[in-house]
């Protein structure tokens, strides 16, 4: 698929052919990675954060914001959690929180390991590379950030670097991936000033880098955040009848669109997805090309308080209930449940 074809594919209406992108994703999803659906258990373990990017509900420079970050025993609990459901992997995700020392995340990454001997992904923004080398040395086994845009403008003025260096984040996905990690990134659609030209390329760099996990949800807008006031709006002027809206349908033919040029990838049916359109979001995520479910395990007390948008799906369950309800949607579909940590085959192959 070339990115002409891409991008033509991504402003289809018409449903008969957008009935056949489905069937090919989701055809091309069994052909590569099956039927398993993986569970991966999100330890959401700071809402603290040094940057200021301008859609984020937990960002430095969003209003009202009660910031806590898990102890060591909180974080190995929801581990525990992981094991007892059968899933393989935990994501510790955060904001980018300068509280996480290099040290304590490596001696947590060796307690899981010892405890549950289960992978573990990170999601903790931007590191330097010394605590990227202790981590992957202490047992982390994968990496997400997501690049969010392959515009640079549109990048810089939604995710302002700090002071005294250049963000860059697809360099640092491929230095992760040097040092061993599993990498995987992603963009949000229908973010503020992104144009269909822009997703095209998305997708294609997706492609080009040979990522081995892709997250995809659409944009929901964090109020008090700038890009949920005039920054959003000046964006949105600029791209005018290009700007990609943030819907469902857009956010399904961008998952459909990125398994048939990324085989082989682990893609997640997202919780914001889920959010949108919480009848059927998750359902459809996983018959259009996903093979991935991310289920919270963070203890309610924090759950809460880990707003990066508003609204978000299974907020007040407990992980009991989350667990148990995805499992369920998963056989519904005549699915099952993986086995494992689900390790991505182009990692399995290097």
């Amino acid at each position: 698929m070339t990115r002409d074809e891409i991008l033509r594919w991504l402003k289809v209406a018409d449903t008969d052919d957008l009935e056949r992108l489905w069937a090919a994703a989701d055809a091309t999803r069994h052909r590569y990675v099956g039927d398993e659906v993986h569970l991966r258990g999100l330890i959401e373990v700071s809402n603290v954060c040094q940057r200021s990017c301008a859609y984020c509900g937990i960002a430095a420079c969003a209003p009202r914001v009660e910031r806590y970050r898990m102890t060591q025993e909180d974080i190995l609990e929801c581990a525990d959690k992981a094991l007892e459901y059968g899933f393989g992997t935990v994501v510790m995700q955060a904001g980018e929180d300068p509280g996480i020392t290099g040290d304590w995340m490596a001696e947590t990454i060796q307690k899981i390991k010892h405890r549950t001997g289960l992978a573990i992904t990170l999601s903790l923004g931007e590191r330097c590379e010394a605590d990227l080398r202790a981590w992957r040395d202490a047992g982390a086994d994968r990496y997400l950030l997501r690049f969010e845009t392959t515009d640079p403008d549109l990048y810089r003025r939604i995710h302002p670097s700090l002071p005294g260096g250049v963000s860059d984040r697809i360099h640092q996905l491929l230095r992760m991936r040097e040092l061993g990690f599993e990498i995987g990134t992603g963009v949000m659609v229908g973010l503020p000033g992104q144009t269909w030209e822009t997703l095209a390329n998305d997708i294609w760099t997706f492609r080009d880098y040979a990522m081995d996990m892709i997250g995809i949800g659409p944009y929901i807008p964090s109020p008090g955040t700038p890009l949920d006031g005039p920054l959003g709006e000046m964006l949105q002027v600029e791209a005018a009848t290009e700007q990609v809206p943030n819907d469902p349908l857009t956010t399904l033919k961008t998952l459909a669109l990125t398994r048939l040029v990324c085989p082989e990838t682990n893609i997640p049916s997202t919780t914001a997805l889920a959010t949108l359109d919480p009848a059927s979001g998750r359902a459809n995520g996983l018959q259009r090309g996903a093979n991935v479910i991310m289920p919270n395990l963070t203890q309610s007390k924090y759950r809460v308080l880990y707003q990066i948008y508003p609204g978000k799906a299974g907020l007040h369950e407990t992980a009991d209930i989350t667990a148990a309800r995805i499992r369920n949607q998963i056989e519904t579909l005549g699915r099952r449940v993986g086995v494992g940590p689900g390790t991505s085959p182009r990692m399995a192959q290097r």
